[in-house]
């Protein structure tokens, strides 16, 4: 079978996602660099998602966005073609059921850390700030998109509760509005464009950017702890 991508990028600096493993990405200086990690990536997300194990023959490039934004900082804008199309409710909530899957997994990752506010990391500047260093800077980051997410496609909610709690609410609220799964993609804040489709692959995205660092901070930080591995890194 073949590996679809999404290749979004600014200069070298590459964004590769998963076409067909929506939250499954690599980063690299280059899009070969993110090519070779790819196929990894993508097992680990099918191992996590408890899909089959895919056996690749090749990576296709299904489609290209230039970006101004700081792809090396994992800003980003894209839309993909297939996420203007709407959604059957079958399809929803097996994307729903991953993203709720996600945010439990990223509360447990964060529940095993002996230390939440300690940290050998270096402190960085990101496009969005100071990057997290510790576990609970990371955890408070990934869950305070939920708001933001939502609101980007006219869903009022807001960031209260466990990273679950609130992601919970915010897909019961959206749940509420009329035609949630066929309303078309529509441009938000910055002049980015979204649907409905997209904030539940951005949700799987962005809980695995941080689990990954989070995971890879606790294994040098806390060498002697036993760190669980819910996201098959």
């Amino acid at each position: 079978m073949k590996l679809r991508c999404v290749w979004e990028h600014n200069g070298g600096d590459t964004l590769l996602y998963a076409a067909d493993y929506p939250g499954a990405y690599t980063r690299g200086a280059s899009l070969d660099a993110a090519l070779a990690k790819m196929p990894h990536e993508a097992r680990a997300y099918a191992a996590w998602a408890r899909l089959p194990d895919p056996k690749f023959e090749a990576v296709e490039i299904v489609q290209e966005h230039e970006s101004r934004l700081q792809i090396a900082d994992a800003d980003s804008d894209v839309l993909f073609d297939a996420e203007k199309a709407p959604l059957t409710w079958e399809a929803y909530t097996v994307l729903k059921a991953l993203a709720l899957k996600s945010a439990a997994d990223f509360s447990a990752l964060y529940l095993s850390i002996p230390e939440k506010d300690f940290s050998l990391l270096s402190a960085r500047q990101t496009f969005y700030g100071t990057m997290p260093r510790t576990a609970n800077e990371m955890y408070e980051h990934t869950k305070n998109v939920n708001g933001y997410y939502f609101g980007e496609i006219g869903v009022d909610t807001d960031n209260s509760g466990t990273i679950l709690e609130c992601r919970t609410k915010g897909f019961a609220a959206l749940e509420q509005s009329s035609g949630f799964l066929t309303r078309p993609a529509a441009e938000g804040s910055y002049g980015e464009w979204w649907s409905l489709r997209k904030v539940l692959r951005r949700f799987l995205w962005h809980d695995r950017i941080h689990a990954k660092a989070m995971y890879r901070m606790l294994r040098s930080t806390f060498a002697d702890a036993e760190i669980p591995n819910p996201f098959c890194f």
